[in-house]
């Protein structure tokens, strides 16, 4: 029996991307998860709310290991939206998918089967009209934003296409999470993650510190870890290796 589709209206699916932290263990792994447990006990609700991306492309893990790994990082209210760089016999039913590197996705939709032969006849067209479209959205791609006011406590500046630069300050329990480097010309109180998608080169810049907590490419430091002469004045921060490094600016 064939059934016949009335409604010929078209579904819309549509791309989006969002910033998801990635952890990446290390063996041991019960050594690893009370090195985490310390991080999040000093920054308080970090991990609260966030898509968290597992990857093990580094490690030696079975599938009991991993499983095990879930349900320790599930104990502390990481949640886990995938798991990067897992061979496919770590995987079973009812665990987070494999993930590969995220890209911005552009809307698709999904034609009728009416709209089907049209479509291929469009195929062409569409092919050829593609790549301007990716010029034009190559052309309007935006490498920095400048926030012109505080940043006040419980509020998340995300800009991971590039540098982000706070006119005031970042109170504590706010955050600023950049791809390239952070710039605060204030007192940064909150939290500030520069090259936060993968930038070893990226820079955090405050006129004041006073930070919860440090990171970039991956790298964390906290307040405690932070040098007592460091503080309350204007720094610089890099990378160095896995060491971040501090110096004063004049």
């Amino acid at each position: 029996m064939t059934k016949v589709l009335t409604d010929t209206r078209s579904i819309r699916i549509k791309g989006r991307s969002f910033l998801a932290l990635v952890l990446s263990p290390e063996p041991p792994l019960e050594t690893w998860l009370t090195r985490l447990d310390d991080l999040a006990s000093r920054s308080a609700g970090f991990f609260l709310g966030r898509p968290v991306v597992l990857d093990v492309a580094d490690i030696e893990i079975d599938r009991g290991q991993l499983k095990k790994l879930i349900d320790e990082l599930g104990k502390r209210n990481v949640r886990i939206m995938g798991i990067e760089g897992g061979r496919p016999s770590l995987f079973e039913p009812g665990m987070p998918p494999a993930m590969r590197g995220g890209r911005p996705a552009p809307d698709v939709e999904i034609p009728t089967a009416e709209a089907g032969a049209d479509a291929k006849m469009a195929g062409a067209d569409e092919l050829t009209s593609a790549a301007p479209q990716a010029e034009q959205q190559a052309a309007r791609t935006i490498s920095s934003i400048v926030i012109r006011e505080p940043v006040r406590s419980g509020q998340s500046v995300i800009f991971p296409e590039g540098d982000v630069t706070v006119v005031g300050s970042v109170a504590s329990g706010a955050e600023i999470i950049a791809g390239g480097s952070v710039h605060i010309y204030g007192t940064l109180r909150g939290r500030a993650l520069a090259g936060s998608v993968g930038n070893a080169s990226a820079r955090i810049f405050c006129r004041r510190l006073e930070a919860e907590l440090l990171a970039i490419d991956g790298v964390y430091k906290t307040a405690e870890d932070m040098a007592p002469n460091l503080r309350g004045q204007a720094v610089q921060l890099w990378l160095e290796g896995d060491s971040i490094m501090a110096e004063r600016l004049n």
